[in-house]
């Protein structure tokens, strides 16, 4: 066999070596790729879930029911007293805070005897956020457990008990239901089937969270958060400490000169239908 042949052959089979060489490669890559691709797909499957998930968890609820005589935008108010009271007293609480505890044992005689004279008409946005921060379910059910006593016609006693009955923060005790029913034993009229029911039901849960939600949006950040016709009162009106003497003094101070406001013979009239309870005592947004 000449040189050449021999030369010609064995380029031959280097140029067929290297053809397979390069298809290996080439699948090797392919391989690669429909790996790869499976691999993102389902990193891709499980962002979309994610984000699913996600939004699940923070679309905003909207009340599927509210308690009766609820007033303002989406009716997430609690009103007691005479609606066409002089001034507007707006109280922010949430069940389980320590100090709303301590305002309303210090406070709730001399709210209730403003509220009964026609001096104020209160406002209640109850919030739920301390179960966000102390494991537990105590400011939810709480917070509907206050709504049903509303619903049953029965908001002001029921809250003032809650209140006196108050746990420590850490003690979830407002989260067991039976202890909740158990407390509207001490107001006459609502322990009832209907109000226990209510409690059990959770009735009133999607108006608590998008009460809480609404507070959200708010520049308030803590409770009790205290207005007297729009500005803060608590713990300071100015320079001036809150107590009840004072309390007094700035509603009598605000309403001088003003017709007060005629009560039903329960310290409450009728709320009104629209939102100009407080119309005069608006919650700042946040930015």
């Amino acid at each position: 066999m000449s040189e050449k042949n021999r030369e010609g052959k064995r380029t031959a089979r280097e140029r067929m070596l290297a053809e397979r060489a390069a298809d290996e490669a080439g699948a090797r890559r392919k391989k690669k790729l429909v790996v790869g691709g499976v691999v993102l797909a389902v990193i891709a499957a499980a962002v979309v879930t994610g984000v699913v998930v996600q939004n699940q968890r923070s679309k905003p609820e909207t009340p599927t029911a509210a308690p009766a005589g609820a007033i303002g935008d989406k009716n997430l108010v609690i009103p007691v007293g005479a609606a066409n009271a002089p001034s507007v007293l707006t109280v922010y609480e949430d069940p389980r805070c320590p100090a709303c505890g301590t305002f309303e044992r210090d406070f709730a005689p001399t709210i209730d005897q403003l509220e009964d004279a026609g001096k104020i008409y209160t406002n209640y946005h109850i919030v739920s956020f301390i179960d966000r921060a102390v494991q537990g379910k105590g400011s939810k059910y709480g917070a509907n457990a206050l709504a049903c006593a509303q619903d049953a016609g029965h908001f002001r006693d029921y809250h003032d008990v809650l209140y006196r009955n108050q746990p420590d923060e850490t003690n979830d005790a407002f989260g067991d239901k039976a202890t909740l029913i158990s407390l509207a034993k001490q107001v006459n009229g609502l322990d009832t089937p209907a109000f226990e029911a209510c409690v059990n039901d959770n009735k009133f849960g999607g108006w608590v969270s998008s009460v809480q939600q609404d507070f959200d949006k708010s520049s308030y950040k803590s409770t009790p958060t205290v207005l007297l016709n729009g500005q803060p009162i608590y713990p300071k009106n100015g320079s001036e400490e809150i107590s009840p003497a004072n309390l007094v003094k700035w509603v009598d101070a605000a309403n001088q000169g003003k017709q007060l406001g005629t009560t039903g013979s329960n310290g409450q009239t009728p709320a009104p239908s629209s939102t100009a309870s407080e119309s005069n005592n608006p919650s700042p947004k946040a930015g």
